[in-house]
């Protein structure tokens, strides 16, 4: 079977999300004098990591809107449950300018986006909402390699719910087994894609790293990379490829 297209997840598969949270929130600690109510910096940087996950998953669930969760991750990390929204928004706002300095590419990206450019279709899926994604992709120079962008805060569904993955599929007007998903979460991601009926890709950035992978392979489905140079071979490929975890 052919693989035409691939769908790329944003942070932390082209976008180095992590570093530029980390590095961002630690400026604007600096500036907002918040170092030492958390016990140093990286206490306060893991504290703000936990508050992020809790309330993403929260977002992710449908508890709360795309910007109610941005501004309890502002009241949680501080303990001010009585911010007002517009005192949490500029909070996070000052934040933003930090983080935004720091943006970048990991470096395997463009070289496998242009590797790719003429053999292969692509598309965007992320968790997010299209105002934050559009912008990013934008500033990082790479919006116009992409046909479409589709986030969760628009679709109503998010990933690992096969629905988000099939209306990327849709978008593309192609069958789910004709399309490759690429994202750096083993479940979110790998596991999502697989039972979604994708071509799974799990980009484990830890095993590229020199560390020890942070998780097993999810699902029999899932193709691990440990770099996105290994990404080229294996899409090119006319068949779902043997073993999938002999790549990392």
């Amino acid at each position: 079977m052919t693989i035409r297209a691939v769908v790329w997840d944003v942070d932390d598969t082209l976008f180095d999300y992590t570093t530029a949270d980390r590095q961002g929130m630690r400026e604007h600690l600096v500036a907002e004098g918040l170092f030492d109510g958390y016990g140093g910096a990286e206490a306060a940087l893991a504290r703000w990591r936990e508050v992020t996950d809790q309330q993403w998953a929260r977002f992710a669930a449908g508890e709360r809107g795309f910007q109610d969760q941005r501004r309890d991750r502002v009241r949680v990390f501080l303990g001010r449950q009585a911010l007002t929204d517009d005192e949490a928004d500029a909070w996070f706002q000052r934040y933003i300018r930090h983080y935004e300095a720091a943006w970048s590419l990991f470096p395997d990206v463009l070289p496998v986006l242009e590797a790719l450019a003429a053999s292969h279709r692509h598309a965007v899926l992320s968790n997010s909402s299209l105002t934050v994604q559009e912008h990013k992709l934008r500033a990082l120079g790479i919006r116009d390699r992409f046909e479409a962008v589709l986030c969760a805060a628009e679709l109503g569904v998010s990933k690992p719910e096969p629905g988000a993955f099939r209306a990327a599929c849709e978008a593309l007007a192609l069958p789910p087994h004709e399309v490759a998903y690429v994202g750096d979460h083993p479940e979110i991601d790998g596991r999502g894609a697989a039972e979604a009926g994708l071509v799974s890709v799990w980009i484990d950035r830890g095993g590229a790293a020199g560390q020890p992978a942070g998780e097993a392979v999810p699902h029999d489905a899932v193709h691990r990379i440990t770099t996105l140079a290994e990404l080229p071979a294996l899409v090119r490929a006319d068949t779902r490829f043997g073993a999938p975890s002999t790549f990392g």
